[in-house]
């Protein structure tokens, strides 16, 4: 692919999404019903204010959750074809996994990883 084609894909990626956008804006259903600006949490209507903070543990387990899930996502992939890159695959798994264990070790020195 020549750059002119790269261009051309991102003109085209660009075009779709501001088409996507009008399309929705025009055909779409609008209600103006004063309900529809509330905060809405599992059908229950809320009580008091909605402006809460959160202790910042929940925030790192779910960061923790996401880098893991990542590196699940990237290990399927690679163990389809482990046997046919052979051992420079191995050793490079190995590697990526080793950092990741050296975060999660972070995380646990830090105390990120106990619940409030």
């Amino acid at each position: 692919m020549g750059s002119a084609s790269l261009i051309a894909l991102l003109i085209i990626a660009i075009a779709m999404a501001v088409i996507m956008i009008y399309i929705g804006k025009i055909f779409g259903i609008s209600s103006t019903n004063p309900q529809k600006g509330e905060p809405y949490e599992c059908g229950i209507e809320t009580k008091g204010l909605t402006w809460v903070q959160f202790n910042i543990g929940y925030y790192l387990y779910a960061l923790l959750f996401l880098v893991f899930d990542v590196e699940i996502v990237f290990l399927f992939p690679w163990a389809t074809v482990v046997r046919e890159l052979g051992m420079v695959a191995f050793i490079e798994i190995l590697l990526f996994t080793g950092f990741l264990f050296i975060g999660l070790l972070y995380a646990y020195k830090k105390k990120a990883l106990s619940w409030m």
